[in-house]
C-alpha cells in the first residue's frame, strides 16, 4: 500500500494495517546512522551507562533527524529485542504443541499466553513464525557498548563511537529488525514520519495526555496499566504517540496507526501583553508533585496538558514545538500581511497559479472536470449546496454531471469526500441543509458530511458560514461567489426564459424576487410558471488556484472541519479529524526545478529592455475621464485597437515589474497617499516589504507565461495537474491559467473556526488596496453597506477609505475613478412597498444611507469637495437584461443579479472571494468568509 493511499483514507482503523499479524512497515529501505558525538555528564565518572550518543539518521535522502541516546537506552533496546525473540519463539513452540495435542485427539484447550510488554512501550505482540530468526540479535553484540570505560576522554569517545556504530549496524542493516516495534520506538518514527505531504520529520514519541477522546485499541489496557504504575492514577490521562510536524501536533494511539485521536493545528498567537512576556505555543507547567513533568500546548481555543518522564524531555518538546510553529514568514503563529493567517505566495517560483471564470457555466464546467479527475480527496463547503445540481447543461444529456452522481462515482473509486454545510436557522432560510446532508450521506460511506453550527450550544443565531470552496487533491481549489446550488448556473447571455426547459430544470429555474421554493425534495418540479415569470439571471465571478495558495485554503478547511468535529461529533468514528498537508504550510522546503530556473533566465535575458508605458497619465485633465479598455490576457492587441495603444498595455501580468522595467511601481512599495485610519483599524504584523522582493529577484512571470513555461510544482506531477486544467476560451468566460502573486485572506473568529484571534484580513486588504490605488477602483458586489469615520452603527471603513482617496485625487487634480456595480434590488421576495418585504426595505435603506442619504453617505460628504464634479470620481451601476420567455412569446425583462464579490485596482490587483461589502462579511467575528 502506498503512502499516498495510506493517509488519503482520512480515518483508517489500525486493524486495516495488520497483515497476517504484522503492521505495514514504516521503512521501505534501510536508514543510515552516523555517530556525531559522544559525551558524559561527569568526566570523573567511568560508568559507560552514562555515556550519551548524538546519532544522526538519514532516510531516502529527504529525511534527516538527530537523536540523543544514552548507553542505557541502547541496552534497554537490546534486552527488548531479546525478549521479543524469546516470546515469538515460545509462541512458535506453543503452536507446535497445540498441533501435536490435536493430532492425538486431545481437545484444544491450551491457554494462550499474552504478553503485556514493558509499560512504556505500548506494543502488541507480533506472532510471525518466519520472522523470529531474522530478528535475532546476538547477546555479544551489546558487549562492546559497556567496554569503553577506562582511558582518556578522547580515547573513550573514539571507542564508544566505534562500539555504538557496530551495534547499530546489527539492526539498521536488517529490514525485519528495523521495522519491528522496539527499533521504531528507539528511532522515534511512525507511519507519519516519512510521508512527504506532511513535511520533514521533527519530534515524535510517547507522552501522556489529558482530556483526549476515549479510545479503545491494542494500547488502551497497556496505557492504563502504565499510567497506574507511573503514578498517573487519573483516568483522564492517556498514553499516546505524539507526532510534531510543521504546522501541527498530532496524537495517535500507536506509531503504526494513522487514525488521529486529536490534532492541534497551529494558529496565530495572541499579541504579547507589552510587559516583556511573549506568547508561545508550548510552555512548561510547574506541578505540585516534583515527580511529574508537564507542559501545555495551546493554539486557538485548544489547550492540552502533556506529561513526559523527565524534565529534560519536557524542555525538548517545548523547544521543538515552538521552533516548528514560529518559523519566519511561513509560520502560522504570527500574522502576515493584512493580518492574514497565510503568507504572500508566488514571490518565487513556487507553483502559484490562477484562472478566473465569469458566470456559472464556465466555473461549473471546470469544477466538474476537476471532480472527475480527483484521485485522493475532495473538500467542499458552502452556504448552500444542492446535490441535484447539474454542473453541465443541457441537463437532459448530462445526467452524469449532476453533483451527487459525480461524487458517487468518485467515492466508489476510493476518493475520500468531506462536505461541510452551513446549518441555517430554518425559520429564516429555506435552503434545507438537513435534506442536503441526508442525500449526500446516503451516497457512499466515503462521503462524510457535517452541518455547523448547532444553534443552542453555540448561541450563534445571526451569523453564517458564507465561503464557497471546492478543493481537489490539495492541487486545485475553487473560490469565489458561486455556491453549488440552484439558480447560480448562468451564461454570458443571461437569458430570462427557458420554456420548454433545457438549461434550468425544475427549481433551478429560480427567481427569489418572485418566490422562494417551499421545499427542495421534488427538485424537478417547477416552482415558477415559465410562461409568465422570468428567471432572475445570475452574474458571478469565481477563480481556480494552484500551488501553495490552494494549500492555504485547504488548511482553512481543515481548521473549520476539525473545529466542527470537536463541537458537534467528538465521538463519531465515521467523521475523522483531518491533517493539513505540509507543502501548503512551508512550500519552500522542497526546492525548485533546475530546468525551469535555467529556462527562466534565458527568457529574462531576451526580455530585458522591454518597457511598459503608463496609459493612465497623471496629467490627464480632470474633465477628461477616460473609458477603460480590458487588457488582453495573452499580451496581444485586441481586435480593432490601435497598435500604439496596445503596446502601452501589453505587459500587465506582474504585480511588480522586475529587471529595470520602467513606468510601473509596486503597489506595496508605494507610500500610502491617504492618511492612515485610526489606530483601532491599523493592521498588525503586516509584511508589505515581501512583495518588493521581486524587484531584486528578476522574476518575470509575464515572460514565463508568453513562452509557455509554468512555475515548478514539486508536489504533483504535470500529468496529474493537467487533469484539473481548463483551457481559456474566446468569449470572456474563462481566463488563462497564469502565474501570479497571491495571498489568502479571510474573516473568522472563535465561533466559526476555533481561532483565539478574530481575523478580519479581508477588511484590512480592501482598505489597504484602495489607499494605494493610483488610477481606478472597480467593485462588483452583492451589497454596498459601509461607514464613514464617526459612524457608530456601521463599523467597516471601506467607504471612509474611498472618500479619502477621492478627496486626495481632487486636491492633486489627478484622474481617479471609482465604479461600483451592484444589484438594482436585493434578491429577496417582495416589492419595496409590500407588507412582507421588510428585508428588502432594510437592505435598501442601509445601501442608500451608504451612497446618498444623510450625513454618513459618501455623495453627501463629497458635496464639499469636489462638489458638482463628484460623479467624475464615483458612480454606481446595476445590470438588466431582456428576452422572450418562450419562442414567439412576449418580451420580458429582469435585473441581472450581481452576486460577485470582486474588486480590481489599476488592472494590477484583483480581490476575489465570498465576502460582501457589509459588516457581516468584513468584521471577522460574524460570517466566515474567504
Amino acid at each position: 500500500m502506498s503512502s499516498e493511499k495510506l493517509i488519503g483514507k482520512g480515518a483508517v482503523r489500525s486493524d486495516s494495517f495488520r497483515q497476517c499479524g504484522e503492521m505495514v512497515p514504516i521503512f521501505e529501505e534501510l536508514p543510515v546512522a552516523t555517530i556525531v558525538s559522544v559525551s558524559r555528564p561527569d568526566t570523573g565518572d567511568i560508568s559507560p551507562m552514562l555515556l550519551s550518543y548524538t546519532i544522526e539518521f538519514q532516510y531516502k535522502q529527504q529525511f534527516k533527524w538527530r537523536l540523543l541516546k544514552k548507553a542505557s537506552q541502547v541496552l534497554y533496546l537490546h534486552f527488548a529485542l531479546k525478549k521479543r525473540a524469546i516470546i515469538e519463539e515460545f509462541h512458535e513452540k506453543q503452536e507446535q504443541v497445540k498441533e501435536w495435542l490435536h493430532s492425538i485427539g486431545i481437545a484444544d484447550q491450551t491457554a494462550v499466553v499474552e504478553d503485556d510488554d514493558e509499560p512504556d512501550d505500548g506494543a502488541v505482540p507480533l506472532h510471525n513464525e518466519d520472522s523470529v530468526r531474522n530478528r535475532y540479535v546476538p547477546s555479544r553484540a551489546a558487549l562492546p557498548i559497556i567496554r569503553p570505560a577506562l582511558g582518556g576522554q578522547q580515547s573513550i569517545s573514539d571507542l564508544a563511537k566505534v562500539a555504538m556504530q557496530g551495534y547499530l549496524n546489527h539492526f539498521l542493516g536488517n529490514m525485519d529488525l528495523v521495522n519491528c516495534r522496539e527499533v521504531c520506538k528507539f528511532l522515534e518514527v511512525s507511519q507519519l514520519s516519512f510521508l512527504q505531504e506532511y513535511g520533514p520529520k521533527l519530534k515524535e514519541g510517547y507522552v501522556m495526555v489529558k482530556h483526549l477522546p476515549k479510545f479503545s485499541g491494542a494500547n488502551s489496557d497497556v496505557a492504563s496499566c502504565a499510567g497506574f504504575c507511573l503514578g498517573y492514577c487519573s483516568n483522564n490521562w492517556q498514553k499516546v504517540w505524539a507526532v510534531l510536524k510543521p504546522g501541527f501536533l498530532a496524537f495517535l494511539d500507536d506509531p503504526f496507526d494513522t487514525e488521529l485521536l486529536d490534532i492541534i493545528v497551529f494558529n496565530a498567537l495572541p499579541p504579547s501583553n507589552g510587559k516583556g512576556s511573549e506568547n508561545y505555543l508550548a510552555s512548561q507547567i510547574k506541578e505540585r508533585n516534583p515527580l511529574r513533568y508537564t507542559f501545555r500546548v495551546a493554539s486557538g481555543n485548544q489547550s492540552l496538558r502533556i506529561r513526559t518522564t523527565s524534565n529534560a524531555k519536557v524542555k525538548d518538546w517545548v523547544t521543538a514545538i515552538n521552533d516548528a510553529g514560529l518559523r519566519p514568514h511561513e509560520g502560522w503563529c504570527h500574522p502576515h500581511r493584512f493580518g492574514s493567517f497565510a503568507p504572500p505566495r508566488g514571490l518565487t517560483d513556487d507553483g502559484s497559479q490562477a484562472q478566473w471564470f465569469i458566470d456559472g457555466e464556465a466555473a461549473f464546467e471546470a469544477i466538474a472536470s476537476s471532480i472527475e479527475g480527483a484521485k485522493s480527496e475532495i473538500f467542499i463547503t458552502g452556504w448552500w449546496l444542492c446535490p441535484e445540481l447539474y454542473l453541465r447543461r443541457p441537463f437532459s444529456i448530462n445526467s452524469s454531471s449532476r453533483l451527487d452522481a459525480l461524487l458517487e462515482a468518485k467515492a466508489k473509486q476510493g476518493v475520500q469526500i468531506y462536505i461541510l454545510l452551513y446549518k441555517e436557522v430554518s425559520l429564516a432560510l429555506k435552503i434545507n441543509s438537513l435534506y442536503s446532508k441526508k442525500r449526500l450521506s446516503n451516497i457512499h460511506e466515503n462521503v462524510r458530511v457535517m452541518r455547523y453550527p448547532d444553534r443552542f450550544p453555540t448561541g450563534i443565531y445571526l451569523w453564517s458560514h458564507h465561503e464557497k470552496l471546492v478543493i481537489v487533491d490539495y492541487q486545485i481549489c475553487y473560490i469565489g461567489g458561486l455556491d453549488l446550488c440552484f439558480g447560480r448556473y448562468d451564461t454570458v447571455e443571461h437569458k430570462v426564459g427557458d420554456c420548454p426547459p433545457s438549461v434550468w430544470p425544475g427549481k433551478d429555474y429560480y427567481n427569489p424576487r418572485e418566490s422562494e421554493p417551499n421545499s427542495w425534495e421534488d427538485v424537478m418540479k417547477d416552482e415558477l410558471e415559465r410562461e409568465k415569470v422570468p428567471r432572475m439571471p445570475w452574474h458571478d465571478v469565481h477563480c481556480a488556484l494552484w500551488g501553495p495558495p490552494c494549500r492555504d485554503i485547504a488548511r482553512h478547511f481543515v481548521q473549520r472541519w476539525n473545529h466542527a468535529k470537536r463541537n458537534k461529533a467528538p465521538n463519531e468514528q465515521a467523521l475523522p479529524l483531518l491533517m493539513p498537508q505540509h507543502h501548503m504550510v512551508i512550500p519552500h522546503y522542497m526546492g525548485r526545478s533546475r530546468e525551469i530556473d535555467i529556462e527562466k533566465r534565458k527568457v529574462e535575458e531576451t526580455q530585458n529592455g522591454i518597457q511598459r508605458v503608463n496609459s493612465f497619465s497623471s496629467l490627464t485633465p480632470l474633465q477628461n475621464i477616460p473609458l477603460l479598455l480590458p487588457q488582453e490576457a495573452d499580451g496581444l492587441e485586441p481586435p480593432g485597437v490601435d497598435q500604439k495603444l496596445s503596446a502601452q498595455q501589453m505587459h500587465h501580468y506582474p504585480v511588480d515589474q522586475p529587471n529595470g522595467i520602467s513606468g510601473s511601481v509596486s503597489l506595496s512599495s508605494r507610500k500610502p497617499k491617504v492618511k492612515a485610519l485610526d489606530p483601532d483599524t491599523q493592521m498588525n504584523g503586516l509584511m508589505d516589504d515581501l512583495y518588493s522582493m521581486d524587484l531584486e529577484s528578476g522574476t518575470n512571470i509575464h515572460s514565463m507565461a508568453q513562452s509557455g513555461l509554468t512555475a515548478s510544482n514539486e508536489w504533483s506531477e504535470s500529468s496529474e495537474e493537467s487533469d484539473h486544467a481548463v483551457a481559456a476560451d474566446d468569449c470572456g468566460q474563462t481566463g488563462p491559467r497564469t502565474a501570479c502573486k497571491f495571498q489568502v485572506i479571510r474573516s473568522v473568529s472563535q465561533w466559526s473556526a476555533g481561532t483565539s484571534q478574530t481575523e478580519e484580513s479581508i477588511h484590512n486588504a480592501y482598505c489597504s488596496l484602495i489607499e494605494k490605488a493610483e488610477h481606478f477602483v472597480y467593485i462588483e458586489n452583492q451589497f454596498f453597506i459601509s461607514g464613514l469615520s464617526g459612524d457608530e452603527i456601521i463599523q467597516n471603513r471601506i467607504l471612509e477609505v474611498l472618500y479619502r482617496r477621492i478627496v486626495l485625487a481632487h486636491k492633486e487634480q489627478k484622474c481617479f475613478r471609482v465604479i461600483v456595480v451592484m444589484p438594482l434590488l436585493p434578491g429577496f421576495q417582495g416589492g419595496v412597498d409590500d407588507y412582507g418585504a421588510a428585508t428588502v426595505r432594510a437592505i435598501m435603506h442601509w445601501q442608500y444611507r451608504t451612497i446618498c442619504w444623510e450625513k454618513y453617505s459618501i455623495l453627501h460628504k463629497l458635496k464639499v469637495l469636489p462638489g458638482p464634479k463628484t460623479h467624475d470620481y464615483i458612480s454606481f451601476y446595476g445590470l438588466r437584461t431582456y428576452g422572450k420567455l418562450f419562442e414567439d412569446g412576449p418580451l420580458s425583462t429582469s435585473q441581472v443579479y450581481v452576486h460577485s464579490k470582486v474588486m480590481i485596482v489599476d488592472d494590477r490587483v484583483a480581490l476575489i472571494g465570498s465576502s460582501n461589502i457589509n459588516d457581516r462579511s468584513l468584521l471577522g467575528s460574524r460570517d466566515s468568509e474567504l
